[in-house]
């Protein structure tokens, strides 16, 4: 299986940063969906950057880089998760909202499959933090009309991992604790979805 990760935005994106402008949301989540790919290929798994590129690729590109994996290797073969940071305000203050979530685009897809991995590993991973669930469908994902999940031909995830604008969740999120864990629970979820997907 192609493994695809994918970062949230780019060097040029307006925001997406910490209140006090420490924390970059676009090179956080290079640097973990680096890590990602290369600890899976230590594993034996087939991982690749989408967007490698420091700038802010357009969804509509990101999509359709998966899209020709995909109709490559059938979308049975391939999977997406998408790694972001969360934010509950406007980027001026520090928030309260906490936690780690996943989404799904609308639906029963090899998404919410995958999903249901992430938390599971997220679960091990991150004791003692929220983890942000929605039941609403009969399980704990997120749906949403996010482009690349709704336009997007294989299972497709995306991570919104904890608050950088809550102070707590940036300090571990910066830490190598944190790092580590983000990391681990990643991979660990992909494999287990990888491994058990039929």
């Amino acid at each position: 299986m192609k493994i695809l990760i994918d970062n949230g935005h780019g060097v040029n994106t307006p925001g997406k940063c910490s209140p006090d402008g420490v924390f970059r949301e676009y090179k956080y989540t290079r640097e973990i969906a680096a890590a990602v790919v290369q600890h899976l290929g230590y594993r034996g798994f087939d991982a690749a950057l989408v967007t490698p590129e420091e700038y802010d690729v357009s969804l509509r590109a990101r999509t359709e880089r998966v899209n020709t994996w995909c109709r490559q290797l059938g979308k049975r073969n391939v999977c997406l998760v998408s790694i972001h940071t969360n934010a509950a305000g406007n980027g001026k203050q520090w928030m309260n909202a906490r936690g780690w979530a996943c989404y799904t685009s609308r639906g029963q897809t090899a998404g919410d499959r995958l999903a249901d991995c992430l938390y599971r590993a997220a679960a091990l991973w991150l004791p003692g933090h929220k983890l942000r669930k929605d039941y609403s469908d009969g399980d704990p994902d997120w749906e949403s009309d996010f482009y690349i999940l709704k336009n997007t031909l294989c299972g497709a995830v995306l991570t919104e991992n904890l608050f950088h604008d809550n102070s707590d969740d940036c300090l571990f999120l910066e830490s190598e604790e944190g790092r580590r864990a983000i990391v681990a629970l990643h991979v660990e979820g992909i494999i287990n979805y990888v491994l058990n997907r039929y």
